[in-house]
Formats: C-alpha cells, sequence, structure tokens
C-alpha cells in the first residue's frame, strides 16, 4: 500500500506541475490581452485635422484649454517626438493605413477628382483596416476620408471598413454645414443644410455615429478610426459654442470667404468675422468629443481592454482665417503645414492603454505614422508585413525600452510648392526644398538636439553628414507613375 500511494502522489504531483506549466504557456501567449474572455484590445485611433503641435494644453497651449484630451494624458504616455505621415492629409492617411512613408506608400499627395473625391489607394493594397478585419475586428471609419472617390476602389468600404459615415472627400470636408454625408455607399442628404441652411453640423451627426458604433460593437473586439475635420479650413462653430468666446482672444481680424454662389459650401471657406472665436470653438468640440468617446466606453465596461490614440495629420494651416502665429500652434517648432520643417510634420500623440500604459508617462522615442501598422498587428497577434516602413513602438508602449527598434531614418517627401523632400536621422534634420526647379538644391541640415526651431543651418560645418543624407534622398524613395514630383496638385 506504501508503495501504491507513492506511485500515485507521484501521478498526482506530474499532472499538477504539468498543469501549472500549462497555465503559464497560455498566459504568456494571450500577454496583450486584459479582459477575462481573452479577446484581443479594442483599438480606438482618434485623428485630428491640421491640429498644431502647440494647439494642446498638455503639449504646452496658453491661451485655451483641452481638459479632456490632458486626461487621457494623464491616463496614458504622452509621445514628444512623433510624426506624421505627410505635411498635407491624403498622403498622411496613405502612410498611416499603409504602414509605408511617402517615398512608398500608394497615395503621395493630394489629387483631386471631380465632382467629389480624391485619387483612390489601389484595390490590392493592404491596409491596416484591412488586416484588422481579417483578424476578426469590427471597423468603423468616422470622419473624412480622402483616400478614394465614391465607389471607387479607395472607397473606404472596399479598404477594410465594415462601416463609414462622414466626408468622403477632403475638399468638401472644408464646410462644417455639408450638403450630404455618406454612410457606407450611401449619400444623405442633409435637409437642414439645403441653401444657406445651419441645421446640422457635420461634427456633431459623425460622432452620433461613432458613439453608435461602440454601443453596437461592445461585446466584439472592434477597431474605431476617428479622422475628424476638426480644425481644419473653414473656422465655423454653433452660435452656442461662439458666444462662449467672441472678444476674448484679442483683435479679431475678419476673414472674407465664399458666401453664395456656385463654389458655395463646395470646398471653398465661409467668411467669418470672429475667426479666433471660432477656431477655439472648434477645439472645445473635438475635445468634448473625445471626453464623450472616454466616458462611452468607461460606461460600456469595455475602457481595460481599450486602447484610444490621439494625434493629428500634421501641423497647423492658415486657411479660413486661421492664425497659427496667435496661438503659438506649432509650439516651439518652425513651420507650418505643408511646411516639413518640423512644424509641418511633428505632431502630438497621446497613448491610453490601461493596465499596460503607465499614466503620466512620456517618451521621446523618434516615431512616425508608418509605425501604426506594426504596432497594431502586434497588438492583434497578427504577423507584421514584410513591405512596410514601419516599426512596432510596443514595446515602448509597455515600458521595455530594451526591446525597442529604432529606425535608421524617416523620410518625407512633398509634391507642391516646388516639391519638398525631408529626412530624420538621430538628432541630424536634413530639408530639400525647391526640387522640382532644383533637383540638386542644397540641402539644410539641423540639430535637433540642439536646435528644436531649426534655425542654425549647419550645412557647410558638416559636409559628411550633408553627404549621407542626400544619399538617402536619392535611394530612400521608389518611381511612382502617379506622383512624378511633376504635378502640382489641390
Amino acid at each position: 500500500m506504501n508503495k501504491m500511494f507513492q506511485v500515485l502522489l507521484a501521478i498526482s504531483l506530474a499532472v499538477i506541475i504539468y498543469s501549472c506549466e500549462n497555465k503559464t504557456a497560455v498566459k504568456n501567449k494571450q500577454n496583450i490581452s486584459t479582459n477575462k474572455d481573452n479577446r484581443k484590445p479594442n483599438i480606438i485611433y482618434i485623428l485630428a485635422d491640421d491640429l498644431g503641435y502647440g494647439d494642446l494644453s498638455s503639449y504646452g497651449q496658453k491661451l485655451f484649454k483641452t481638459p479632456n484630451i490632458d486626461k487621457l494624458a494623464s491616463q496614458g504616455m504622452i509621445f514628444t517626438q512623433h510624426y506624421a505621415g505627410s505635411t498635407v492629409c491624403a498622403p498622411s492617411r496613405s502612410a498611416l493605413l499603409t504602414g509605408m512613408h511617402t517615398g512608398h506608400t500608394a497615395i503621395r499627395g493630394n489629387i483631386e477628382v471631380m465632382p467629389e473625391g480624391q485619387h483612390p489607394i489601389p484595390d490590392e493594397t493592404y491596409t491596416l483596416s484591412k488586416a484588422l478585419k481579417e483578424a476578426g475586428y469590427k471597423t468603423g471609419a468616422f470622419g473624412k476620408w480622402g483616400l478614394g472617390y465614391p465607389g471607387s476602389e479607395g472607397d473606404p468600404i472596399n479598404q477594410g471598413f465594415d462601416v463609414f459615415y462622414g466626408y468622403n472627400c477632403q475638399r468638401l470636408g472644408h464646410n462644417y454645414y455639408p450638403y450630404h454625408l455618406w454612410s457606407n455607399k450611401d449619400s444623405i442628404v442633409l435637409k437642414g443644410n439645403q441653401g444657406h441652411g445651419t441645421g446640422d453640423y457635420g461634427p456633431e451627426l459623425i460622432q452620433n455615429k461613432a458613439i453608435e458604433f461602440l454601443e453596437k460593437n461592445k461585446d466584439t473586439t472592434f477597431f474605431m478610426y476617428v479622422p475628424t475635420i476638426i480644425p481644419h479650413a473653414e473656422l465655423v462653430a454653433p452660435e452656442d459654442i461662439m458666444d462662449k468666446y467672441r472678444g476674448l482672444f484679442g483683435k479679431e481680424k475678419k476673414f472674407k470667404g465664399t458666401d453664395d454662389g456656385l463654389n458655395y459650401r463646395l470646398g471653398k471657406y465661409g467668411s467669418q468675422k470672429d475667426p479666433h472665436a471660432a477656431f477655439v470653438g472648434m477645439i472645445e468640440i473635438m475635445d468634448n468629443h473625445v471626453g464623450e468617446i472616454m466616458d462611452k466606453v468607461k460606461e460600456l465596461g469595455i475602457e481595460d481592454n481599450t486602447i484610444i490614440i490621439f494625434t493629428s495629420d500634421n501641423g497647423p494651416h492658415t486657411e479660413g482665417g486661421a492664425d497659427p502665429e496667435y496661438f503659438n500652434s506649432s509650439g516651439p517648432l518652425r513651420g507650418q503645414k505643408r511646411d516639413l520643417y518640423e512644424g509641418g510634420i511633428r505632431v502630438p500623440m497621446i497613448v491610453k492603454w490601461p493596465g499596460k500604459v503607465k499614466p503620466g508617462s512620456k517618451t521621446d522615442l523618434i516615431s512616425a505614422f508608418w509605425d501604426v501598422f506594426p504596432t497594431f498587428s502586434e497588438i492583434a497577434s497578427l504577423p507584421i508585413p514584410e513591405n512596410i516602413d514601419g516599426i512596432s513602438f510596443l514595446p515602448t508602449l509597455l515600458d521595455k525600452p530594451e526591446e525597442q527598434k529604432h529606425h535608421d531614418y524617416l523620410y518625407w517627401e512633398f509634391h507642391e510648392r516646388g516639391g519638398r523632400q525631408a529626412i530624420r536621422k538621430g538628432k541630424w534634420k536634413a530639408v530639400k526644398y525647391n526640387v522640382l526647379k532644383h533637383p540638386d538644391a542644397e540641402v539644410q541640415l539641423y540639430d535637433l538636439s540642439q536646435d528644436i526651431g531649426e534655425k542654425n543651418n549647419l550645412a557647410k560645418e558638416y559636409p559628411l553628414i550633408v553627404k549621407e543624407m542626400e544619399a538617402i534622398l536619392k535611394e530612400a524613395r521608389t518611381p511612382s507613375e502617379i506622383f512624378t514630383f511633376d504635378q502640382v496638385s489641390f
């Protein structure tokens, strides 16, 4: 009996040890998941439109507050050296969704299609939304698209999104009281906006659909892409918001726009007598929308398994009466939208992920839009495509700097205003302008570790660095039949 007892005891111990080891293996395999059902994390990516590096109070804005986005920052991580995909809308979004910089991504500039839309991203393009949808995510986009006219191969419904609501066309997205919006493949006429009506404020309609998507998908795993049109182009806010800010922001310079005729609300900006007040009012609306999304996620009980990211598609604009100089919208950076100086491409990014990202943390990791695809792929336990330029910043989010890989360089090209190129390599930044007329134009060189405002061109002092940068500028891009550096777009 004693020997039999010993045998049974040994078998029991072996079973217990195996069981513990097996549970540990499963736990390690599912280490990204944070909920009891081991579902993959939900992902919410909020993309502001032309919001500058200095337009958030958490990034130094002094003239107005962004309390909800600041709360997001206090609960997550601030990136101080994150870069947009481009210095204008469409190519920036293309870089985001393809994981490729503008030397490789399909859409490298803004090319208009009439009467509505932009040049489409090709059907065969493997986008982030397609990848997540294939992995079982419910995918929704709410806001401005700009990567393919309605019904084209670039239409969001043909690029991996189950649901789309908003502006297909970024040109028509200039106007805040549009005549119609798109719901999947249906054009929804907004009767309250017909003629000069102001019954339906576009961003509010879009926000309502985003909240509805959250409610419908609370028991699934989802990717919600929210490319808001705020604060781009036309400066317009509802009267109750405008009344709060009129007269509070210095002497207003009236903007005279298009208030009637054939081009009214077809891309031309409306007049605004109080552009400073309108800008701050629009920022408040955007900030409130971020807060509503945060509150809804918490109310639905999915906060602990939901990643929320907030960022901007490029630097601040000067259209429609906008005054980035008054608000110091670029912060300490040089330049604005359409520049390849830091002010045109360095953007705020905030990431909240309960239980994973340390609240109130900050990183100076050099990262860019094309890093989002591999990061989300890794979070969703998907293989990272081999032909992309991005590097996952998941190790940084998880506070594992020793595992974080780094870029050899970042590259941008811009197909307007004479053609522009830029390289970020470590502390060095190379900028080259007017490449259409002067392919051999001199390279400007800046040491961003000492000169974040790019005031001191060090090209003559460091000829070997310049030579290295020139070689990268030539090899970083692949040829494009569409974006050949010889077209001027809208």
